[in-house]
């Protein structure tokens, strides 16, 4: 049996809530008893329902949010002291999974950040697109404090912020608050604790209004070429266009544009 299928198949109540609000889903960390811990349980339903998401046609933006006053704790410490190498490469590779497909499907993911993110539960927030937070939200990545570096959400964070920010962040351990994430470019936006709920919203709603398909062909070039030199990254970005512009939803826009009137999406 999987991991996947051992931990989903005893997961009672759901660890993970599911809603939808027109053509955006909002899925939601659902274990505040427990600080919201990345427990291969969660991580391993978080997963299935992320895919369910991503092939949801219906769907052109997702919100990613938590329940009780922390968005998350990071890795549930227990089950790693407990595990085996072998243990821990499970764990670790599902994670990683559920940073991936978060990274990879084809709709806009946006962090609603209510409380402290930290260790995996940062890195969780920073590889979303777009972070809302709370402005009692915080950052950190401590596990520099317990002899554990935070080296795989070094690699969201690193590409967050700039990289002598995530090094201070990495080397002490200490949070950064809401603010102070936004200045260094890992939030977007900041406010009060109960405009939370409504300026996400309405944030995926204004994405949503967008075609599903250039939603998706945008997010998949961006990340295609941000590693890339600058010829490289155009080249990509040259025939991302290239394509756009024939689709039908792209013919459409266009076309919309000159005729003065409101796009009818295909997708």
């Amino acid at each position: 049996m999987s991991l996947l299928q051992a931990t989903t198949s005893t997961t009672s109540p759901s660890l993970v809530l599911d809603e939808r609000d027109g053509a955006v889903a909002i899925l939601t960390l659902n274990h505040p008893a427990r600080r919201n811990v990345l427990s291969s349980a969660l991580l391993a339903e978080l997963l299935a329902r992320l895919e369910s998401v991503a092939a949801d046609r219906g769907v052109r933006c997702l919100i990613l949010a938590a329940s009780g006053p922390v968005f998350s704790a990071g890795h549930d410490l227990a089950e790693l002291l407990a595990a085996d190498a072998e243990q821990l490469q499970s764990i670790f590779s599902l994670c990683t999974r559920v940073m991936e497909t978060i990274r990879l499907a084809p709709k806009p993911v946006i962090a609603q950040v209510q409380g402290i993110a930290t260790a995996a539960g940062c890195q969780l927030a920073a590889t979303c697109d777009l972070i809302v937070a709370s402005r009692a939200a915080s950052f950190a990545t401590p596990g520099v404090k317990i002899g554990m570096f935070c080296s795989t959400p070094a690699v969201a964070l690193s590409r967050a912020v700039p990289a002598k920010k995530a090094l201070e962040m990495l080397f002490t351990g200490m949070p950064i608050s809401a603010a102070e994430a936004e200045r260094s470019g890992l939030v977007n936006q900041v406010v009060e604790a109960e405009r939370l709920e409504t300026a996400t919203r309405a944030l995926a709603q204004r994405i949503a209004t967008a075609s599903g398909d250039t939603l998706a062909r945008g997010k998949r070039a961006f990340y295609a070429q941000l590693a890339l030199d600058l010829p490289a990254a155009y080249d990509v970005a040259c025939q991302a266009m290239v394509d756009g512009a024939q689709t039908p939803d792209g013919q459409e826009g266009m076309r919309a544009f000159i005729e003065k009137r409101e796009p009818q999406w295909r997708d």
